[in-house]
């Protein structure tokens, strides 16, 4: 229903445009809107619940036909939806039909990713089942595995950049306005102010840029990772990129909502728990003697505030009720105060109840909104080793969500990341690619990967015998490898001869992402082609078409193909 709104409020907010005079400018924030409504959407019609409703199979056709058709179009994240498309669609009445883009740019496909590293080491076994937005699960055993079946299905994972794109109804356009003339029977109209410029949604995470606007952080970070250093409602230049919280409008959106009764993007169902056939049930637990342990968080006493925080990770390991009430006492701002104490053991115990508490969707928000990424990001530079492996696995479970894997990578994490891959004990080296394969399912993040040193990183994993990574190291690698600036370093670090070495030697699913960043690399690229003539990949390539995996046969007689292909003068 929020997607569907938000794209019948950008059709009202772009009906005012003469698709025949827009400028440059203007085009590009009407053309960033609709990518982002059309994010939202593909995440909306993604998780329908078709057995709750009685509707025929040629229905649900044609709504994965939709689906389908808007997922194309969001994967075109190399550049802005075309401009003859888009005047098509801003031209036309409301009522007509408009077929979306047909095509789109396919990315590595599908990645078998096993035993990429335990998450969480406290509550390991809490993370069964959990999705992820690449079409994961994590086990029992707190590993990430795929499903390879999804994958086949899907051009790429999760990727919701635009860059060079951004999105702004009109001044006289007015979002509210809007509001009013289409609003409900009895529904509140939301104040303009409180509106980002950018999703035309109610603001979560209110932020103020260099400029003096303010926009929900994820747009606005969206906007900035695209490379754009113009403020998008009033094109003066960026001086610098710095994102403030907007704590007063926060807390003003909030009372707001409270007292119009609306849902806020954060809100926890108070006392209660929903179910995923979207019933509620009683939280149990007790609730006052959790209460009068957060309040010893903030004893001036250090070793009432160590105790608590250690009966603090102990009881959101034990269940979601605790995580759940734990969160409504106020304890999330408490804790992330803590990640800076320098008493190492308050700050590991801290980390750890935040990842724990992160289990707990709602929580994720809660968390996010406490500007916990940046404490975290500190303990995962300068804490005790423990402390750095559980700060790596609470930023996976935090960038599980599609719009805070944009904050993460803009936090400094991915740098902090890529150190404690080369130089974190094995479990933390394992926590660390875990969190960075999510990451980087975000477009914008791979280029930063590549410039923080995960290249030469990961061609260490592959040729250490001794590391136990070479799964992680290629599954990084095929995340990486559709991209530009990644696929580059890639071919300069010299790691295609390493990749030829996994066809002949590696384990079946070895030489599965073997083959499929190969393919990646030598697409129409005369000398990457070249490099595998002459190195000998053909007969490996030619032996694994016969005999591998069935998407191993895929990857490798798709790249035998272009081998065999005339090279272009």
């Amino acid at each position: 229903m929020l997607a569907l709104k938000a794209a019948k409020r950008l059709l009202f907010a772009a009906n005012g445009f003469d698709p025949n005079i827009l400028d440059d400018v203007a085009r590009k924030k009407i053309v960033f809107q609709f990518q982002c409504v059309t994010w939202k959407l593909v995440k909306s019609l993604g998780s329908l619940p078709y057995d709750q409703f009685d509707i025929s199979e040629e229905v649900q056709e044609q709504v994965e036909l939709i689906r389908a058709q808007l997922k194309r179009a969001k994967e075109r994240y190399g550049g802005p939806v075309t401009s003859n498309l888009l005047s098509r669609a801003l031209s036309q009445p409301l009522d007509k039909e408009i077929n979306p883009l047909q095509s789109g740019s396919r990315g590595v496909g599908c990645l078998l990713v096993e035993k990429v590293g335990n998450i969480d080491h406290e509550v390991r076994p809490k993370l069964g089942g959990v999705p992820l937005g690449n079409g994961s699960n994590i086990n029992d055993c707190g590993q990430i595995v795929q499903e390879p079946e999804k994958l086949r299905n899907s051009s790429k994972i999760s990727e919701v950049t635009s860059p060079k794109s951004t999105g702004l109804a009109r001044e006289d356009d007015s979002p509210s306005k809007n509001l009013l003339e289409n609003k409900k029977p009895n529904s509140p109209i939301i104040p303009e102010e409180y509106l980002c410029p950018i999703s035309l949604e109610l603001m979560r995470d209110p932020v103020i840029v260099a400029t003096g606007q303010t926009y929900e952080r994820s747009f606005i970070q969206r906007w900035i990772d695209g490379g754009n250093t113009r403020c998008p409602k009033t094109q003066q230049i960026l001086q610098d990129l710095t994102l403030t919280p907007n704590i007063a409008l926060r807390s003003l959106i909030s009372d707001w909502c409270s007292k119009n009764n609306v849902d806020q993007p954060t809100a926890l169902a108070s006392g209660r728990i929903k179910r995923s056939d979207g019933s509620f049930r009683d939280v149990n637990g007790d609730i006052a003697a959790i209460q009068a342990i957060v309040r010893k968080l903030s004893s001036r006493s250090t070793e009432d505030r160590r105790a608590a925080v250690a009966e603090i990770r102990s009881l959101s390991k034990r269940s979601t009720d605790n995580r759940v009430l734990i969160a409504e006492a106020g304890a999330i701002p408490v804790l992330v105060n803590m990640l800076t104490s320098e008493d190492s053991q308050i700050q590991e115990n801290a980390v750890t109840s935040i990842l724990n508490l992160s289990i707990f969707e709602n929580n994720k928000g809660l968390i996010m909104l406490a500007d916990a990424v940046t404490s975290i990001v500190q303990v995962l530079r300068a804490g005790t080793m423990e402390a750095k492996e559980n700060a790596a696995a609470t930023i996976f479970s935090l960038s599980l969500g599609d719009e805070n894997k944009i904050i993460i990578g803009a936090s400094g994490a991915i740098p902090a990341l890529v150190e404690l891959l080369q130089t974190g004990s094995t479990r933390g080296k394992k926590d660390a690619a875990t969190a960075l394969f999510n990451l980087c399912i975000y477009q914008g993040n791979k280029g930063r990967a590549v410039r923080a040193g995960i290249i030469p990183a990961l061609l260490t994993m592959l040729t250490d015998s001794s590391s136990c990574m070479v799964d992680e190291a290629l599954t990084i690698l095929s995340v990486l490898a559709s991209h530009q600036e990644a696929k580059a370093a890639i071919s300069k670090a010299c790691t295609i001869p390493v990749l030829i070495d996994l066809l002949r030697t590696g384990l079946p699913r070895n030489k599965e992402n073997a083959a499929a960043i190969l393919l990646s690399l030598c697409k129409r690229d005369s000398v990457n082609l070249s490099c595998l003539r002459r190195l000998g990949a053909l007969l490996p390539l030619s032996e694994l078409a016969n005999s591998g995996t069935e998407r191993a046969k895929r990857k490798a007689t798709s790249l035998l193909e272009h081998l065999r292909k005339p090279l272009q003068p």
